[in-house]
């Protein structure tokens, strides 16, 4: 099976585009769907997260609190080595078992620090989300009703725009309308089929 990597910086519109992929059928991996699993409560990870950073990282129903965690690991490159070291291989089995389990041509695994994160050998291709980095702000300030201070203090703890496009096998420019998105979809996804087939 040809695994393709999805990434992207924040507010580039990897959801959008990685549904754009299901739409067409087409199996979609989540990382953080999968990171969310991984810390569910009961899970000896999250048990670890309380032990290191105190009872108040937990909600009212259990769950992590995800947003707190992501101030604190932001704030201090430590911690986000700490955490990345506790859940990245945990996260990696899951994904990897869920990609051995899909009868597909091929699978998106949507990765959204891929460029920054250890290589991975199940990926074969790097796809990038591309937009201007302003345009990634105000997506993401409004998306989750933070202010661009914060949403700029995020985009600077993640590989640079030009980072991501050197480390692209392919590339989807998400500065226009939908339409303009479903070309390009189609398009690699015809690709990505051809490409499958010859493997």
């Amino acid at each position: 099976m040809l695994v393709i990597g999805l990434t992207g910086g924040i507010g580039s519109g990897k959801s959008t585009v990685s549904q754009l992929f299901a739409d067409r059928g087409v199996p979609i991996i989540d990382a953080d769907a999968v990171a969310r699993d991984v810390v569910a409560p009961g899970t000896q990870a999250l048990q670890q997260i309380i032990d290191k950073f105190g009872p108040e990282l937990v909600n009212a129903d259990g769950q992590l609190n995800r947003s707190r965690l992501r101030e604190i690991i932001f704030a201090d490159p430590h911690h986000r080595h700490w955490l990345e070291a506790l859940l990245h291989p945990l996260i990696r089995t899951d994904m990897s078992a869920q990609i051995d389990a899909l009868a597909y041509p091929y699978c998106i695994v949507v990765i959204p620090l891929l460029i920054e994160s250890q290589p991975n050998d199940r990926i074969q291709r790097i796809l990038v989300v591309d937009c201007p980095e302003q345009l990634q702000l105000e997506r993401t300030a409004a998306r989750d009703n933070t202010s661009l201070s914060n949403a700029k203090m995020i985009l600077t703890q993640q590989a640079s725009r030009q980072q991501r496009l050197a480390a692209a096998d392919d590339v989807i420019k998400n500065d226009q309308d939908l339409s303009h998105l479903e070309q390009q979809v189609e398009k690699l996804h015809q690709h990505y089929l051809q490409l499958a087939d010859e493997q």
